[in-house]
């Protein structure tokens, strides 16, 4: 048996895709855990069947999407006009983090994921990187998330860096939010050019890591030996 990997569903009102609420999920999400060597598995957003999930699942991935994490989670006394909450998301991924991080469960957070996976340990965000980094990075690339927006530089001696077997990286850009204070058992993984965090990593559990572009999309080499790295994880958590 392949590991079981958990994949974060998306959550849309009516209108589009159906007249009705619906679930969404890129296809490369699952295609990339597929060809890592794990079954994808889509999870509806239940807070409370998150320790029956837990149970059944070898591995966890918190994907990205078009939202954010409300500010009060993380003691801000304002939210700029730009964030958009999805709180019932939110409410049930908060929990599947800290439920994969008490079990040791390898944790893949992209992009948003990793925003979030952030903020439960302890750490805050940047509400809206034009405003607050007008100086920076343009971290929303106007052109496809198929192709690079940036390099990013790994930290030396971190899980990532051992993983990618490179100190730069080639990565994609898709978000308006920034890690700002890390979490206190988290450690910087990776840093744009601008110095912005673009991954965390946590050294207490097995495996988990956060990473602010999306591998899923094979951008860089190294991004596919990230995605076996973490399926082979959770392949030892199954045995």
């Amino acid at each position: 048996m392949r590991p079981v990997i958990g994949i974060t569903l998306d959550a849309e009102p009516p209108g589009g895709y159906s007249r009705d609420p619906w679930y969404a999920l890129r296809e490369n999400y699952c295609g990339a855990v597929l060809r890592a060597g794990g079954i994808p598995v889509a999870l509806p957003h239940e807070p409370d069947l998150v320790s029956h999930y837990i149970t059944i699942l070898n591995g966890v991935v918190i994907t990205g999407g078009a939202f954010d994490v409300d500010p009060a989670l993380y003691g801000a006394a304002h939210r700029h006009p730009t964030v958009r909450l999805k709180e019932r998301r939110t409410r049930f991924e908060w929990r599947l983090v800290e439920a994969a991080l008490a079990a040791d469960l390898p944790l893949l957070a992209i992009c948003g994921g990793a925003q979030l996976l952030n903020v439960v340990l302890g750490g805050t965000l940047l509400q809206h990187l034009p405003d607050c980094r007008p100086e920076g990075l343009e971290h929303e690339q106007p052109h496809p998330r198929n192709r690079p927006g940036h390099p990013v530089e790994l930290m030396p001696g971190t899980l990532l860096h051992r993983i990618a077997g490179t100190a730069r990286m080639a990565v994609n850009s898709a978000h308006h939010q920034g890690i700002d204070r890390v979490g206190p058992p988290l450690k910087v993984a990776a840093r744009a050019p601008d110095g912005l965090v673009e991954a965390v990593e946590h050294p207490g559990r097995r495996f988990c890591l956060g990473l602010q572009w999306h591998p899923e999309y094979l951008v860089d080499p190294a991004d596919g030996r990230i995605l076996r790295a973490f399926v082979e994880a959770a392949e030892a958590c199954r045995r």
